[in-house]
């Protein structure tokens, strides 16, 4: 006999705001500061990926690293990103951002298809700053601090970005052509 595993599970707040558009950059960085400088973020609300704009663009300072990264929601934003980043390899720049997070949908997937359909960005806002409570008020903010993540690592996985946590967690892409050319 064991006990049963927890049907939902602990969560932490990075987990939470996954759903706003730029939380899923948001929770990586503050777990990629963890694991750059091996110290936690004092302030771990990254204002630069957070908002309403179609494409939001800033630094994130990593002890002295400045790392550029940009947020585009809804799919007609995206080809402003990508004509910046076409015209930095065409004039043989270097590339804008280190970090690009695209989400489909106005808002992030709090305003998504699985979700009662939010008609005005007043209703959209309005749910995002509910998520953004509620990372607040989290014990646990980071990813990397939450005690399941932490006992799957501990039991299976070993240590972030091992060879098996690559194979596990990771996945590639392969173009599929619908059409012959």
């Amino acid at each position: 006999d064991e006990v049963a595993d927890s049907p939902i599970g602990a969560y932490s707040g990075a987990g939470t705001i996954f759903g706003n558009t730029g939380g899923v950059m948001e929770a990586a960085l503050r777990t990629a500061y963890n694991l750059i400088t091996n110290e936690d973020m004092g302030d771990v609300n990254i204002e630069e990926v957070r908002g309403m704009d179609g494409v939001r663009t800033g630094e994130v300072d990593i002890k002295g690293t400045k790392l550029r990264v940009a947020v585009a929601h809804g799919m007609a934003n995206v080809s402003t990103l990508l004509d910046e980043i076409r015209e930095a390899r065409d004039t043989g720049q270097e590339p804008p951002y280190h970090f690009i997070e695209v989400m489909a949908c106005r808002g992030g997937c709090v305003a998504g298809g699985g979700q009662p359909y939010a008609t005005t960005d007043e209703i959209r806002a309005q749910r995002i700053a509910g998520i953004y409570a509620d990372d607040e008020q989290s014990v646990t903010r980071c990813s990397h601090q939450n005690p399941e993540i932490q006992q799957i690592y501990e039991d299976y996985l070993g240590e972030p970005l091992s060879d098996k946590a690559h194979q596990l967690l990771h996945t590639t892409y392969h173009e599929r052509r619908i059409y012959k050319k």
